[in-house]
């Protein structure tokens, strides 16, 4: 099939559960998606259909962005409000201007230590392990990049925002970083996932439309001509081969197509020389 699929996840669901439940509507084994959402998360999912998910590594670095609500005066041991309370308080809801203040504060690079609950491993065991088991493991900080971040809405107990943010961003950890600069305690309440790179969750169908029949499916190529400068060959077969070619280009990477088929993304070597990164035939 080779498709892409743009997807609304529903809450409850992990990602997994997503795919296996795609496998059966699209008849193959071969599903992937390009970003992990929780179970309690909704939104925006790209699912790569058959050999389409050789595109997951151009996807997976895209920029996304949510909208999260974070409920005060409530910390729990996963950083989100499916978990275990483990500490409470009863501070007034800091006004408007100062939380304005922080978020902006994060705008930006900078560096972000991962949750416990993050499957990034150490010394070969992903931290939700350590996590389950009460164990604590020193964590590397990693840098991420907040592109844009503001509120959106404030009640007595809760508010959200909007960001977005560079691949690798914990949101869940995001909301603890602001709540400690706001001087309150605090945990994710609920979480959306609005976009992925430029697919807006406007562009998504739903699980039900789609386990109903009833849904949309884009070609690979759609997405890559948007990402790379576009190559046409005439003769497919040496970058099928993966062979360094000849190509003259201002770009470091572009995309090979032919007859209208994705072919490869080939990367420059040196000058005018360019190399074969991945086959998508």
């Amino acid at each position: 099939m080779n498709k892409v699929l743009f997807l609304n996840k529903p809450r409850g669901l992990t990602s997994f559960d997503v795919c296996y439940r795609l496998r059966k509507v699209f008849n193959t084994k071969s599903i992937g998606h390009s970003g992990t959402l929780d179970p309690n998360a909704t939104g925006v999912m790209i699912i790569l259909i058959d050999k389409a998910t050789k595109l997951n590594q151009f996807l997976i670095h895209d920029q996304k962005t949510y909208q999260a609500k974070v409920r005060i005066n409530i910390k729990t041991d996963t950083l989100d409000i499916t978990g275990k309370v483990i500490n409470t308080d009863d501070k007034p809801m800091p006004d408007r201007e100062k939380i304005g203040e922080v978020l902006g504060s994060f705008m930006g690079r900078s560096m972000q230590i991962p949750p416990m609950t993050s499957a990034i491993k150490v010394n070969g065991r992903k931290l939700y392990d350590y996590q389950r088991k009460g164990q604590q493991v020193e964590v590397e900080a990693r840098p991420i990049e907040i592109f844009d971040i503001h509120l959106d809405s404030i009640d007595d107990d809760s508010f959200s925002f909007t960001t977005t943010v560079s691949s690798g961003t914990y949101i869940r950890k995001l909301v603890e970083d602001i709540a400690e600069r706001l001087g309150i305690i605090a945990t994710l309440d609920d979480l959306t996932r609005l976009a992925v790179g430029e697919i807006g969750i406007d562009q998504c169908n739903s699980l039900e439309e789609v386990l109903n029949g009833n849904y949309y499916l884009t070609d690979p190529i759609t997405l890559l001509r948007k990402r790379y400068f576009e190559v046409v060959v005439e003769d497919p077969k040496p970058y099928i081969d993966g062979k360094r070619v000849s190509i003259i280009s201002d770009e470091d990477q572009v995309l090979i197509t032919s007859g209208n088929e994705a072919i490869a993304i080939y990367e420059r070597e040196l000058g005018d020389t360019y190399r074969s990164k991945r086959g998508l035939f």
